[in-house]
């Protein structure tokens, strides 16, 4: 009596996934150059490189290595096709001659490599354009790097290079951006050693306002606390003024924008900005500073995020990626000028301001004040 199958016992006979349309696109490519070697013109600049499979990049390797055989005596014998099986047997071991013959057998027509090919490449730009974005956001989040915002923007550099590349590549189309639905930005997590920067940032600037007017090159959108970003505007709108700035001002300024509420009074806002150590230009770095890495990081999401969405063309993957890296330069742009040289000590002024610039305070307050409003 023959055994009758249980309910979906067939279900996991075969959990290989459903090869990728480049998998068929490599097939054909490989059956029409083993059929008429002489398509290996129509592929260029096509290279093992670019093959998703090991074993199909190895063929080709074989078929562009090996002299290309008489016409003729293709159609009689198989003596070429063994000649490249054993070229590429050494480097992909499961490969056997039935399979050969199953990719000449596969290919729906020899005179369409080109078009293969060029669905070959343009899977590979999607791989290499997702490993660059990988690498970028691995490297905004290491903290063992002893130059991250360097490194980062290096990184960015590298993938602005690529794109000039892909573009000479692959032609513009209508329709050229992605319509990929973007995934949600994360906030950076505010750890409380970053909570103590922007709290001593808002000290400082308060302390020295007329350094302040030299920093346009921190926004309020760069803090991680919404009430820091608020207090920031406060005092940076005193100093554009022209106002006097210190603790009782800002409190004034800030009571003028609705910033004082039960759990912030005006006891723990003036606290908050009477406690400087250091400069305001060495915290806003490190402000800035994270603020850049944070952007790198959501730039790559952005990245991989249209790398994986297979409907996009190489020409929308380089536009798409393109716009996601200009929204880091421009933040790339302030970082540069808060890193631009000093001026000269001839011509800086005089008193403690000149000696404390950019420089962190010697030992560090704790800063206690105003912790909970967040």
């Amino acid at each position: 009596m023959p055994l009758t199958p249980e309910p979906d016992e067939d279900d996991d006979l075969d959990l290989t996934p459903a090869p990728n349309p480049v998998h068929y696109a490599e097939q054909a490519l490989l059956g029409a150059l083993l059929l008429q070697p002489t398509r290996l013109a129509d592929t260029e600049p096509l290279i093992a490189q670019h093959f998703d499979s090991h074993t199909h990049a190895a063929l080709f390797t074989a078929i562009r290595t090996l002299p290309p055989p008489d016409p003729a005596d293709h159609t009689k014998d198989t003596a070429w096709l063994n000649a490249v099986l054993d070229h590429a047997r050494p480097h992909a071991p499961g490969l056997s001659a039935s399979y050969i013959h199953s990719l000449v057998q596969f290919c729906p027509r020899p005179k369409h490599a080109a078009a293969y090919a060029r669905m070959i490449r343009a899977d590979n730009t999607r791989r290499v354009l997702r490993a660059h974005a990988e690498r970028l956001a691995s490297t905004a989040t290491d903290p063992g790097l002893p130059n991250p915002a360097a490194t980062t923007l290096g990184l960015a550099d590298d993938i602005s290079r690529v794109l000039d590349a892909l573009a000479e590549q692959f032609a513009a189309h209508p329709g050229s951006f992605p319509r990929t639905t973007l995934p949600s930005v994360v906030p950076p997590q505010a750890g409380e050693e970053d909570l103590d920067e922007e709290r001593l940032l808002l000290a400082t600037a308060t302390a020295y306002p007329a350094k302040v007017q030299q920093m346009r090159w921190l926004t309020e959108a760069d803090f991680l606390l919404p009430l820091h970003s608020a207090l920031w505007q406060a005092i940076t709108a005193l100093v554009h003024r022209g106002d006097m700035v210190d603790p009782v001002t800002v409190l004034g300024e800030a009571q003028h924008r609705g910033l004082l509420t039960d759990s912030l009074t005006p006891r723990d806002l003036m606290a908050l900005v009477s406690t400087p150590a250091g400069s305001p230009e060495h915290w806003g770095e490190k402000v800035l500073k994270r603020a850049l890495l944070a952007r790198a990081r959501a730039v790559a999401q952005r990245i991989a995020a249209y790398t994986d969405d297979p409907a996009n063309t190489p020409h929308q993957l380089i536009t798409g990626s393109r716009r996601a890296l200009a929204d880091l330069n421009s933040l790339r742009t302030r970082w540069n000028r808060a890193n631009a040289p000093l001026p000269s000590r001839a011509t800086r002024a005089p008193a403690r301001a000149a000696s404390s610039a950019r420089a962190g305070p010697q030992h560090r307050p704790a800063v206690t004040t105003a912790r909970t409003h967040r």
